[in-house]
């Protein structure tokens, strides 16, 4: 008994001891900065003064109904978020023609993954001349293919700049997407798929009653992950496009930049970074709730 007491006593001793670091380190670095950044949304400190005064509301306010950018910069995180929700069934179908393991499939699985592991910085400027009016890539092919009422000015018209900047995203993260489902795929037992199809299953029905429940928690990641980054865009329109024109493809994030460093409103900037992540959270809880829904199918 007094053995066992030891052991216990050992054990969560060891337990402890292992915890200290982890915690002080979520402290230190998760909740105390969301605090603070709490507190400066009720302030108007520029940044560089010592004192910071208390203003209550007057930072949501004035960013609720006072910011026509602002929300202009939100619609265009929304277009980001909708056509990656939009791609996901695409990335799933060729997650399970990869699956199939036709000959290839290994280049393709490494082709597909390649962007994710490619500087952003560096894919940015690199389709910033794909892109270009004078000589870019994407222009000549359409001459080349005979196509050129369809030669636009991609980056430089409004109407399309987020669509161009868009496609960017897709390319690089949609392999990365492509690799978990497939990873998820090949996790399920086989005996399950087999014996569907013995029992006489079509394709729909196995992909609707064992291949969909079976990747619902990789897909809930992939969910958050489309709603963290489409909030959260920055590198590619601040490097391509610096959110121009005006604020045609500008985002949330490299608003709140602007408004931290450009304004010096670090006030204002904390009450933009506190409601980025409140819609984070609402969104990804709402999105936990539907694909629950395929689990309990």
């Amino acid at each position: 008994m007094i053995v066992k007491k030891l052991i216990f006593n050992e054990r969560n001793r060891f337990i402890t001891l292992a915890l200290i670091v982890p915690v002080a380190l979520l402290l230190c670095f998760v909740v105390y900065p969301i605090i603070e950044l709490i507190r400066m949304s009720f302030t108007d400190w520029d940044g560089i003064s010592l004192t910071k005064t208390f203003i209550g509301l007057q930072n949501y306010k004035e960013m609720l109904f006072d910011s026509p950018n602002l929300w202009i910069s939100l619609k265009n995180n929304g277009l980001y978020f909708f056509i990656h929700l939009l791609v996901i069934p695409v990335e799933i179908i060729l997650a399970i023609i990869l699956d199939t393991k036709f000959r290839g499939s290994k280049f393709f699985k490494t082709t597909t993954f390649m962007p994710y592991i490619i500087n952003g910085v560096a894919i940015a400027y690199a389709f910033s001349f794909f892109y270009s009016p004078v000589n870019g890539g994407l222009n000549e092919l359409l001459k080349m293919l005979g196509m050129e009422g369809f030669i636009q000015n991609w980056l430089s018209d409004p109407k399309i700049v987020n669509y161009s900047l868009a496609a960017i995203s897709i390319w690089k993260y949609s392999g990365y997407h492509i690799v978990l489902f497939l990873a998820a795929l090949q996790s399920l037992p086989q005996e399950t798929i087999e014996a569907a199809v013995i029992d006489g299953a079509n394709s729909w029905q196995k992909f609707r009653f064992i291949l969909l429940p079976g990747i619902t928690i990789v897909l809930d990641f992939v969910l958050f992950s489309n709603v963290r980054g489409a909030l959260q865009v920055f590198d590619i329109p601040f490097v391509i496009t610096s959110g121009g024109p005006g604020y045609a493809s500008s985002t949330f994030s490299l608003y709140t930049i602007d408004t931290a460093f450009k304004y010096n409103n670090f006030g204002m900037a904390s009450t933009m970074g506190i409601t980025i992540m409140f819609l984070i959270i609402v969104i990804t809880l709402t999105q936990s709730r539907i694909v629950k829904l395929f689990r309990k199918d």
